[in-house]
């Protein structure tokens, strides 16, 4: 049985010799041939929270073999794109794609606009994503709910927020930094399981009610 030449071999290009080396593998590896982009997801999702576990509480050398473990992911997903037989891409189109992407979300680097506080870029960027995202109907389109319910709401509330159509928040305490809104948080939690309720489902339902509102209100204005 023949075998491939190492795809390190002869470059210096390591992110091409990556890209080479996800092929072959999705070629050539009979576990990989069988995957989907749906198979993927769980594994994307580890490698995901193996990153911010690094970024929190691990070394360099930890983060960067774990950001390595997610670029294989991203790798993964396009060498499954690259067989579509109906609409295939590759890692260059993802690549192109993001350049493209990038550049036009930074006209103060690229086209001559000014920005000299991080405000004014938010400005640019937001303004460049508004126009590529003309066809959405409400500020909460495009926010993905798989997210972890924490997450989803700071998401939410920031886009509600940022469009001036958040509802009026039940008032709370305001913790005065990261760690007593951590403390906060963990009480929280703490009830919910003295009371056998399930935090998670219980901020997701109150979050679906946010949506509807909001959703209220864009239509109403």
């Amino acid at each position: 049985m023949s075998t491939r030449p190492d795809p390190r071999e002869g470059t210096h290009d390591a992110l091409r010799a990556a890209a080479d080396t996800m092929r072959a593998v999705r070629e050539d590896c009979v576990w990989s041939q069988q995957i989907t982009h749906r198979d993927l997801v769980p594994y994307l999702i580890e490698e995901s929270h193996e990153v911010i576990d690094a970024v929190e509480g691990g070394t360099r050398d930890d983060l960067r073999e774990e950001l390595g473990d997610l670029l294989w992911q991203v790798l993964f997903h396009a060498a499954i794109a690259a067989q579509d037989p109906d609409d295939p891409f590759d890692i260059d189109d993802v690549a192109s794609t993001l350049t493209e992407k990038m550049v036009r979300r930074h006209p103060h680097v690229f086209a001559g606009e000014v920005a000299n506080t991080p405000e004014e870029v938010l400005v640019h960027w937001n303004a460049a994503k508004a126009a590529e995202k003309r066809t959405r109907t409400s500020v909460l389109d495009g926010v993905p709910r798989g997210m972890p319910a924490l997450a989803l709401a700071q998401k939410l509330v920031g886009r509600a927020a940022g469009a001036a159509v958040l509802a009026p928040a039940s008032p709370a305490p305001a913790p005065a930094s990261e760690a007593e809104l951590g403390d906060a948080l963990l009480a929280l939690v703490t009830v919910a399981r003295t009371q056998g309720w399930d935090a998670e489902r219980a901020l997701r339902e109150r979050l679906r009610m946010l949506e509807d509102e909001v959703r209220a209100v864009e239509a109403a204005s």
